[in-house]
């Protein structure tokens, strides 16, 4: 069975199988889709801003690494979930979605039917390429996710860190690349190196070039890095 992984800015992915749908970070910002044509607006300041970026299936998983407003809010998440929906939040995200949320932290095993997250660290740094120090260990997390007997990893907002090397097989890493909040292109390149994933998508590019990243990556290992358009699905068979 084919997984899809579907790309929205900035660190968005909706990944469907063949009876589950998840969504990682879901967070409407018009900012990002001002140009993308599927966008629906279902209201603007001052209400809380709430849209999507086209029409999106109901979620089985949502998935949340931190409670920055770009990655979590609860209008989005609201628009997504339905009365069996998990979700899945660091303990910072309470005060955003309310405490009827499943709360992890690094460390933890969630199994879901046949789905199984791991929940791993995110963090900066001080010696990382990052400039603004704003993400804390314990505060975020990634997720390592393996569903149809492959694993995906998203990094959530992060640094290159230590744990990156512990993670095992990976088959596809998302991974930020835009400096200033988490590692810039050169940083995630080492961290492409230390994982060692089949396919990289690279996310949470602020002003970075992918294309940039994706040259870098392909001139140091033989390692796949795929550069979605926004809306665009990756499929991982």
């Amino acid at each position: 069975m084919t997984v899809s992984i579907k790309w929205f800015p900035p660190s968005w992915f909706q990944i469907k199988t063949k009876d589950k749908i998840m969504y990682i970070d879901p967070a409407w910002m018009r900012t990002y889709f001002t140009k993308y044509p599927k966008k629906i607006e279902y209201s603007r300041w001052p209400d809380p801003i709430d849209g999507l970026p086209e029409e999106l299936e109901k979620a089985d998983v949502i998935l949340l690494t931190h409670h920055h407003k770009d990655h979590c809010k609860s209008v989005t998440v609201n628009r997504l979930k339905d009365a069996d929906t998990l979700v899945v939040a660091p303990k910072r995200c309470i005060n955003e979605l309310g405490k009827d949320i499943h709360v992890v932290a690094p460390g933890d095993e969630i199994p879901f039917g046949d789905i199984k997250i791991n929940v791993v660290d995110a963090y900066n740094t001080e010696q990382g390429s990052s400039t603004r120090k704003v993400h804390h260990k314990g505060n975020g997390v990634g997720y390592l996710i393996t569903l149809e007997g492959k694993t995906i990893y998203h990094a959530g907002d992060t640094d290159v860190i230590p744990e990156m090397v512990k993670l095992g097989a990976v088959d596809v890493a998302l991974l930020p690349i835009g400096g200033t909040f988490t590692m810039d292109i050169q940083d995630a390149v080492e961290a492409v190196i230390a994982i060692q994933p089949k396919v990289v998508i690279p996310m949470h590019y602020l002003k970075a070039d992918p294309q940039e990243f994706k040259e870098k990556v392909e001139a140091k290992s033989d390692i796949t890095v795929v550069p979605l358009r926004i809306g665009a699905v990756y499929h991982l068979k």
